[in-house]
C-alpha cells in the first residue's frame, strides 16, 4: 500500500466509497465523478501504478472483475453497451497513479460523446515501421 495514494486509502477504508464488488485481490467501487451514472472503477487492492507493472496472475483477477462489472451493468442497469477505459501515465490522462479500469455503462440516450479525433498514417510503410518497433521488444 502507498500511504499517499487515494485508492489505497479507499482499499483500507480510510476514505469512504460505495463498493460494488470485492475479492481478496480486487476492489470495484462507484466513481464519484461518473461520466455516466453507474460508472465503476476496478482496481487491484495492492498498489500498482500501471498495467505494465501488474503481475499476470493479478491481471487475470482484475480483468475478470472488469468483465463481471460490465455484465452487471448490462443486466442490472439495462445498459445498451459498456465502455472500458484505462490510462497509463499522466500523458495518457491517468490522474490517480494506481492502476484502475473505468467501466462505464452506456445508454442510447445518455448524451455522452467521446472527443476522439482519429489520425491516419502517411502510408503503409509508416504503420509497418511502427509495428516492427513494437514487435522488437
Amino acid at each position: 500500500m502507498s500511504e499517499t495514494c487515494v485508492f489505497c486509502k479507499i482499499v483500507e477504508g480510510k476514505i469512504p466509497s460505495t463498493r460494488v464488488m470485492e475479492t481478496e485481490t480486487v476492489l470495484a467501487f462507484m466513481d464519484i465523478g461518473p461520466i455516466v451514472k453507474g460508472h465503476v472503477l476496478v482496481i487491484p487492492k495492492s498498489h500498482v501504478e500501471s498495467l505494465g507493472e501488474l503481475p499476470e496472475a493479478l491481471l487475470a483477477d482484475v480483468m475478470l472483475a472488469v468483465q463481471q462489472i460490465a455484465r452487471s451493468q448490462v443486466a442490472g442497469l439495462a445498459a445498451d453497451g459498456v465502455n472500458i477505459h484505462q490510462a497509463n501515465g499522466a500523458a495518457a490522462g491517468q490522474v490517480v497513479p494506481h492502476l484502475h479500469f473505468h467501466v462505464i455503462p452506456r445508454f442510447n440516450t445518455d448524451g455522452h460523446r467521446w472527443n476522439w479525433k482519429s489520425q491516419s498514417y502517411a502510408n503503409a510503410s509508416e504503420a509497418e515501421a511502427l509495428a516492427a518497433r513494437l514487435r522488437s521488444v
